[in-house]
């Protein structure tokens, strides 16, 4: 159906259409204050832009990044209405009253309300909602799934120490996504509102001081699509190092070379694996105030830098340290800043200066070129002394006087973009000197777009207790779907000295299924689980263990995420868009497509009401007990792990015990299927390269390996297959495997099972329901089996 905008209650009746001009790439509607810009993607998005009378078009973008793709565009019109029809999208004018809406496949998407609107308060775009759709998106907030009813702040500011609900946090992205499944992106990084009907009136407001009215609308049949299609628009995330998937050793903080290393031996002696160890701010300073800006070790706690990195490098570990864009007049460094002219200014053009917790600081202008290369300079410096990774905090920034001035503009136009700009910084930075490394930037704040960076957001100083967990899921979940997928917490809460073993275990299990595993904690009490209790120890390493032994799978998440931007973490109305139950759901999601998980929110919790997606039966990860589609289960909760369910039909590769991706090889595979009947056939894959090289599938070297299933007649066949990049450099890639093929539910031993049509041995466990066997995957070939089973 067509959308109609007669139909809605609002009208704008002051602003009338003068002129109407189809240009190549865009339509331009002029009216009486001001001209529209309607400008094509792709099919599935458009992009809107107001341009008051007087004003000139500011067309560049700190989000998009995408070209236009050639669209067939035409317009329709007649006495009453104009339609511009852009591939799957088209936007709907009324001439009087004036009125946009737009519609996606003929299907409503959502209309304009009074539109562009200037007051002294500032600038209003706003929309008319269906009554009954939830919103999602604004960037990380705790507020539940469905954030309809809140008027939000877009400017990012931490929140220390919150739990279940915080109105503003690191990330205020301009975005909101519908469950009538579409989007909309307000491009525009300058200090606002989102409105999400917080005055009950079916309206949804973007609201900014000043700065572009442009926004882009997207849409799709899936949020698989939807999601891509955002992506695409603002930029995809670079593979991480295949390291950054490890364990971390973290807390607040290491104060010794000493120090560190005795920790790093605690891991090795207890056998816990480990990848990456964080050096927060006492690597340049011995107390906490007066020393920041530094940005060099403090050589009497660090008296060999250098040897201490590679030393930890030998053993498999990376080193991370923290940086901070602020330079504290009583730091080493201040004379400097001062004299290269670094930092940022106050209206006669000296360094602004102001008091925060840290100190009487000043903050580094990332928007002047000049300080953008000295800052990458220090990094580099660093680099060479074998640091493989970088921590930037404090990004937001923490504390922004509205008075201060940047080489673009004023603090409160590029408040929200400084993260931004600052992982750009480092992403360039390595593109330019070092384009065959990835990077690893963990960061606290950012921007529309920022995934394209590589940045490794997470959620912020989080209090140490059960309700700081509870609001972990939903503020990844709500950032994967906004493009940063590896939105994670500090493992086992950060704020406040509470032990409580079962909140740590719970917390550090529920990790095993975010994207980055990661305790950290402010130091009174351990975040290392080498320094926890035995009981609470073991259940932590088993957790790692399966965090390891789950590293082709997760690798493979990421190599999605690369290539079509879906999230890791995905909400389960990924699985069921039109259920209105699942709309504000979060106590349950879906690692990856394949994997139902359930984390354990509460303390002492017995039970678990868990929902099964209708898409196919769902198997019990640890047991093996089938639960059918669509339906609502009672779980009983244990000690040793999380609920977590496997979907019929999936895949499931994992490797051997690791104690450090370095160690990490596709030449011998776990390769878990879990059998249904019910799936007369299903696909996956698993994605494989060095780990380390910038852009590997885009040069060639990888390899993607396919595994495919099919059903009939009481007759499996499952097929693996191998496709290696044309500069796969890496030998073992390409030379024969050794899969250990593990089928779940199986209620009878299979009357045989033929390997290339010859038969093989098998093992058949009745109590278990599985079947395991050894595949020699021969290099270049398609290893094929058949699995005959019993009546």
């Amino acid at each position: 159906m067509q959308f109609c905008v007669t139909d809605l209650a609002a009208q704008n009746l002051s602003r009338s259409i003068q002129r109407v001009s189809v240009q190549p790439a865009y339509l331009e509607v002029v009216t009486n204050d001001g001209r529209y810009l309607f400008k094509p993607y792709t099919k599935n998005i458009i992009e809107t832009s107001f341009i008051p009378a007087g004003e000139h078009f500011q067309q560049a973008s700190h989000a998009v990044v995408l070209k236009p793709e050639k669209i067939k565009a035409q317009l329709r019109t007649d006495a009453q209405h104009l339609s511009y029809i852009a591939g799957n999208m088209a936007v709907h004018i009324n001439r009087a009253p004036f009125q946009i809406s737009y519609t996606y496949k003929n299907k409503a998407l959502i209309a304009e309300h009074e539109g562009y609107q200037q007051s002294a308060q500032g600038r209003s775009l706003d929309f008319q909602l269906d009554q009954d759709e939830a919103l999602y998106g604004a960037g990380a907030r705790a507020l539940g799934m469905n954030r309809r009813g809140y008027r939000l702040p877009l400017y990012n500011k931490a929140h220390y120490g919150y739990e279940e609900h915080s109105e503003q946090m690191n990330f205020a992205m301009p975005l909101v996504f519908s469950s009538k499944m579409y989007g909309i992106h307000f491009d525009n990084p300058t200090t606002g509102f989102l409105d999400l009907d917080s005055k009950k009136k079916n309206l949804l407001a973007y609201e900014s001081l000043s700065g572009r009215q442009t926004y882009q609308v997207i849409a799709g049949d899936s949020w698989e699509d939807i999601v891509s299609a955002y992506t695409q628009l603002t930029g995809r995330q670079p593979l991480p190092p295949r390291w950054a998937f490890g364990n971390f050793a973290s807390r607040f903080g290491y104060h010794s070379e000493s120090e560190a290393r005795s920790v790093l031996a605690k891991y090795k002696e207890e056998q816990i694996p480990v990848d990456a160890i964080i050096f927060d701010l006492y690597w340049f300073g011995k107390e906490i105030k007066g020393t920041m800006g530094n940005l060099a070790f403090d050589r009497d706690n660090f008296p060999q830098p250098k040897k201490m990195i590679a030393d930890f490098a030998q053993q498999g570990v990376k080193t991370i340290l923290i940086t901070e864009p602020f330079i504290l007049t009583s730091s080493a460094r201040w004379k400097e800043a001062v004299t290269e002219n670094i930092l940022a200014k106050d209206q006669q053009g000296q360094p602004y200066t102001y008091d925060f917790y840290f100190g009487h600081t000043g903050l580094i202008d990332l928007f002047d070129k000049h300080a953008q290369q000295w800052f990458w300079n220090i990094y580099k410096n660093l680099k060479a002394e074998g640091v493989a990774g970088w921590w930037g905090d404090l990004g937001e920034p923490e504390v922004h006087p509205a008075g201060l001035q940047h080489q673009t503009g004023s603090a409160e136009q590029v408040h929200n973009i400084y993260g931004h700009q600052w992982a750009k910084l480092i992403a360039e930075g390595y593109r330019k000197e070092y384009p065959q490394e990835r990077p690893f930037i963990l960061m606290r704040a950012g921007y529309s777009g920022s995934q394209r960076f590589g940045m490794i957001p997470w959620s912020g100083d989080v209090n140490r207790t059960w309700g700081g967990l509870r609001s972990q899921p939903e503020i990844a979940l709500q950032m994967g779907m906004q493009g940063m997928a590896y939105m994670h917490s500090d493992l086992g809460g950060f704020a406040g000295a509470n032990l409580d073993d079962e909140l740590y275990t719970r917390w550090l299990q529920y990790g095993v299924f975010q994207p980055v595993f990661r305790p950290h904690a402010q130091e009174e009490v351990a975040s290392e689980p080498v320094f926890r209790e035995p009981a609470t120890r073991a259940l932590a390493k088993a957790a790692i263990a399966l965090r390891y032994r789950l590293l082709p799978y997760n690798y493979t998440l990421a190599f999605e995420n690369n290539q079509h931007g879906w999230p890791l973490m995905r909400p389960l109305f990924f699985a069921e868009p039109m259920n209105p139950v699942l709309t504000s759901a979060s106590d349950s999601y879906l690692w990856g497509r394949d994997l139902l998980v359930h984390p354990v929110l509460s303390a002492g919790q017995k039970k678990a009401d868990i929902y099964f997606p209708v898409s196919s039966n769902w198997f019990d990860f640890y047991t093996g007990q089938t639960y059918a589609a669509g339906s609502r289960q009672s779980i009983d909760i244990v000690r040793e792990h999380i609920p977590v369910f496997v979907r019929g039909g999936a895949f499931i590769p994992m490797t051997k015990p690791l104690q450090n991706t370095r160690e990490y090889s596709t030449q011998t595979l776990d390769l878990h299927y879990y059998y249904d009947p019910a799936v007369a056939s299903s696909q996956s894959q698993l994605y494989d390269d060095d780990g380390m090289t910038a852009k590997a599938f885009e040069r060639g070297a990888y390899t993607l390996m396919k595994f495919h299933s099919a059903y009939r007649q009481r007759q499996l066949v499952l097929t693996l297959d191998a496709v290696n990049g044309k500069n796969n450099g890496n030998k073992r890639a390409v030379s024969d495997r050794r899969v250990q093929m593990v089928i779940h539910n199986i209620a009878a031993a299979p009357e045989k099972i033929l390997l290339q049509h010859q038969p093989v041995a098998f093992a058949w466990d009745a109590s278990s329901r599985q079947v395991t066997l050894d595949v020699l995957w021969k290099a270049g070939s398609t290893a094929k089996l058949v699995v005959q089973m019993s009546e």
